[in-house]
């Protein structure tokens, strides 16, 4: 019988979806594998539906000579916690759930980018707190988001969403920056050399780069001095593509504005000298949160996991 695991609670169709290709065990825990569990799975299970934080090292998979598991369907586009090389190296296909996400990622974008401007969550906490005395007509004076010069750090699915959010529905100027030249960008925009220029030009800065070796702290000390002191920086990329220390220095010095962040460089940990920042929103890696996209990315990997288990290529293999 054909063993499948899924690493954490999924919605119940994609449940469904896997049962019809075999015994399915469903991991009942929200949190990430632990490397012992992972060891186990990689012996037992013809294939794993891991997601976020299941770490799949080259060192767990050196203790391999042939690892049962012949697919890493990852529930996800970003897969940076799996070592996609050394799983080919044993055999394992690793694919993922790119297009599933793309307008959820840019619609959170979006809710970062209106949250920091217009001051939404530090005006939130005034209300429950009990300490809004009413309208005044200097309240709270945030930045205007309409016709702004955008700034987009990747400019691939993700990002190309957003910036056609933002052209289209905010009337905004777009420039970004990408290591390979874009034909196309969708709507009107400015490819930038570096990221100093784009940081220099920009009155709002969004990164939607995939997590890698490449793009670990892309974003770093030296790119938050180029930024303008009244611009507003968005992370909805991978926490780790920012040095979120040179982050907070850049939020508690002044060096820019504002900043709104819905992925943690360590995370689940969100360091208390952010947590404690007026000038800084944050979510919980909302990203992806509604159940119809939850849904299409676990059929996305139930499929990718078929066709594998059929002898066929997957249809997002990385």
């Amino acid at each position: 019988m054909t063993k499948i695991l899924l690493t954490r609670p999924f919605p119940e169709a994609v449940i469904e979806a896997a049962q019809q290709l075999g015994d399915v065990e469903l991991r009942d825990n929200p949190e990430p594998m632990t490397a012992t569990e992972l060891r186990a799975a990689l012996a037992l299970y013809d294939a794993i539906m891991p997601t976020l934080g299941d770490r799949v090292t080259e060192e767990l998979l050196a203790e391999f000579e042939t690892p049962r598991t012949k697919i890493l369907a990852n529930f996800g586009v970003g897969y940076n916690h799996i070592n996609a090389e050394a799983c080919r190296a044993k055999g394992i296909v690793v694919s993922n759930t790119p297009g599933a996400v793309t307008d959820a990622t840019a619609d959170i974008a979006m809710t970062l980018i209106l949250m920091s401007c217009r001051r939404a969550g530090e005006g939130e906490r005034m209300v429950r707190a009990g300490k809004w005395e009413g309208w005044t007509p200097i309240q709270m004076l945030g930045t205007h988001v309409t016709g702004r010069k955008l700034g987009v750090v990747g400019m691939g699915r993700i990002g190309k969403a957003i910036a056609a959010r933002c052209h289209n529905g905010f009337g905004m100027e777009i420039a970004f920056y990408n290591r390979s030249r874009v034909a196309d960008a969708g709507v009107p925009a400015t490819q930038m050399d570096s990221l100093s220029d784009l940081a220099n030009w920009a009155e709002i800065i969004v990164v939607a780069v995939p997590g890698s070796p490449q793009t670990h702290h892309m974003i770093n000390a030296e790119f938050f001095q180029a930024m303008q002191s009244r611009a507003h920086f968005v992370n909805i990329a991978r926490g780790d593509v920012v040095d979120e220390a040179a982050l907070i220095t850049a939020l508690q010095t002044g060096q820019i504005a504002a900043a709104g962040l819905d992925v943690y460089e360590f995370e689940p940990e969100v360091p208390e000298a952010l947590r404690v920042l007026d000038n800084v929103t944050l979510l919980p890696h909302l990203g992806t949160a509604a159940l119809e996209v939850r849904e299409r990315m676990g059929l996305m990997a139930v499929e990718n996991i078929r066709a594998v288990l059929a002898g066929e290529v997957p249809p997002n293999a990385v």
